[in-house]
């Protein structure tokens, strides 16, 4: 069973409301199949965000976003995080110190075999966003480290 079949089977049962936060257990809102998301997406934001793909650091160029408004999910338009929680991490990629609530769903990432790390994904749609850390500023001291090719900007 693949990963996103496990991710998609937790979030349709019990575990989906943990899973979720606040958000009640449900099948994920916004469903296509793999060929409407190739249609859907670029080739980039297409391996982002249904094949879990990581960018180059400093491909994105939300990497220097500083406006104010809303970093959405690229594939649902679902709102992520709002602007005023970027923060330069250093790292070449979107960071964010949090979530907006409710919109992200979380699992743990095991595919390096030296560390492991939780992943998240959109609660909307399911599509990979990037991984959070416990090294981020206050208040909350994480860091969410997005692909910037799994998001969308609305200037507000």
């Amino acid at each position: 069973m693949k990963r996103r079949d496990v991710l998609n089977h937790l979030l349709t049962g019990a575990m989906g409301a943990a899973l979720l936060g606040a958000r009640p257990a449900f099948a994920y809102e916004v469903s296509h199949t793999d060929e409407e998301w190739k249609k859907l997406l670029s080739p980039a934001a297409y391996q982002v965000l249904r094949h879990e793909a990581t960018e180059r650091p400093g491909a994105s160029p939300l990497l220097n976003e500083h406006r104010k408004g809303v970093f959405a999910c690229l594939g649902c338009g679902l709102p992520l995080f709002k602007s005023d929680t970027k923060f330069e991490s250093g790292t070449g990629w979107p960071s964010f110190y949090d979530a907006i609530p409710g919109a992200l769903a979380r699992q743990t990432d095991t595919k390096l075999a030296f560390e492991t790390r939780t992943e998240y994904h959109c609660a909307q749609c399911l599509g990979h966003q990037g991984h959070v850390f416990n090294d981020g500023p206050k208040p909350t001291g994480l860091r969410y480290c997005n692909n910037g090719y799994a998001l969308n900007f609305k200037p507000a």
